[in-house]
């Protein structure tokens, strides 16, 4: 990874430096871990393994930190309300008359 690295984080979309992406490293702002496939260039659902990297071990929990030498911090990791949480409380105040 290179020194310059810099991304968001895959839970609330704060900037974060490449000194955020070490494996136990956690986001300044929501505490959620940032060494996880979530936070990667190569995440991608749907893809065997969701990575695009043919060759990366596989990971169970992609929010998880994981040893992975292939991660690379995404800029776009974020997906503003595509949080299940979010999701779920949405559809529950959907259908809560």
């Amino acid at each position: 990874m290179s020194p310059n690295a810099s991304g968001v984080c895959w839970s609330c979309g704060a900037e974060l430096g490449a000194s955020d992406y070490v494996r136990e490293g956690e986001c300044p702002a929501c505490r959620k871990q940032t060494h996880v496939c979530a936070n990667c260039r190569f995440y991608e659902v749907g893809r065997p393994n969701d990575c695009q990297e043919p060759i990366a071990e596989p990971v169970t929990d992609k929010r998880r930190a994981n040893f992975c030498d292939y991660f690379e911090p995404s800029a776009d990791a974020h997906t503003p309300g595509g949080d299940a949480d979010t999701l779920r409380s949405a559809a529950d105040d959907l259908f809560n008359i």
